[in-house]
């Protein structure tokens, strides 16, 4: 059964915190029903914890610490997990969370590379691009958005899909190393079973959605949600109209993008004229 494998609990700070949740849990001796019964939580929500499929609140830590015995280990995991979201903006920490937690993620972007598949070289220069940047905050930032990436690295990853304007592949964010490498990172993680990426070719004339970028956030039982892009933060939320209105934004722009075949075939050659300039 997929719920009985075990993360790499050097993935990330939420996905140690599964595996140690659960290798307590079995010294202990209990199943996830016994284990949920004894905290006062559903089952769902234990098994869900134990495949990192979504970060533990305070509350949550400690009564698994209490009724595990395991003398504050698992608070201290969630500790670590606290310092990660704290190089994230307050703002953007709800949709972390979400982002965490989702099995599939769509995403559009018509001005540039989708977080999730930003390198750091590319994310630093758009960190650098802020307003009075300090050094060391900018080195927070990209870590932080590094640490992100690694939801697409763990044992149950979200099917990413991640639509992108043709123009994004020509906009010189930093120099053309930092673009050549950025394009080579795309078709990289496009050749993972569950990320696929395409393009929005310029001659598609579809208009739909060129003021902004947004993504969708699936995961079962749970409610769709939205994160929208706007001038300087973004918006989060899952307003049945404001998702259904973006689900339908979303699927025009796919409808027109070119299918992944032909959308890698352009980022080649879109690589090969950086490494040529």
């Amino acid at each position: 059964m997929p719920g009985l494998k075990e993360l790499d609990p050097g993935t990330s700070p939420i996905a140690l915190f599964g595996y140690e949740l659960r290798r307590y849990r079995q010294e202990a001796g209990l199943s996830q029903s016994k284990l949920a019964r004894r905290m006062g939580y559903s089952l769902g929500t234990v098994s869900m914890a134990e495949t990192g499929r979504r970060p533990p609140t305070e509350d949550f830590a400690r009564r698994c610490d209490e009724a595990l015995g395991a003398e504050g280990a698992l608070v201290r995991i969630k500790e670590m997990i606290d310092n990660v979201a704290a190089r994230l903006p307050a703002w953007f920490r709800p949709w972390a969370e979400i982002e965490q937690t989702a099995e599939s993620l769509h995403t559009w972007e018509p001005l540039i590379v989708p977080g999730l598949l930003q390198t750091a070289d590319y994310a630093r220069v758009l960190f650098n691009g802020e307003l009075h940047p300090l050094p060391e905050e900018v080195e927070k930032d990209v870590a932080a958005r590094l640490e992100r990436q690694r939801i697409l690295e763990r044992e149950n990853p979200p099917r990413l899909w991640a639509v992108i304007d043709e123009g994004v592949l020509g906009r010189r964010i930093g120099n053309d190393l930092i673009m050549s490498a950025q394009l080579d990172h795309l078709i990289q993680v496009a050749g993972l079973p569950h990320v696929a990426i395409q393009v929005l070719p310029f001659d598609s004339g579809c208009t739909v959605g060129l003021l902004g970028g947004f993504v969708i956030a699936q995961a079962r039982g749970l409610t769709n949600t939205v994160y929208m892009e706007s001038a300087g933060r973004g918006q989060v939320t899952d307003r049945p109209d404001d998702v259904a209105d973006i689900m339908t934004k979303y699927e025009a722009i796919r409808t027109e993008a070119l299918p992944q075949r032909l959308s890698l075939k352009l980022i080649g050659e879109m690589k090969d004229r950086w490494i040529g300039n």
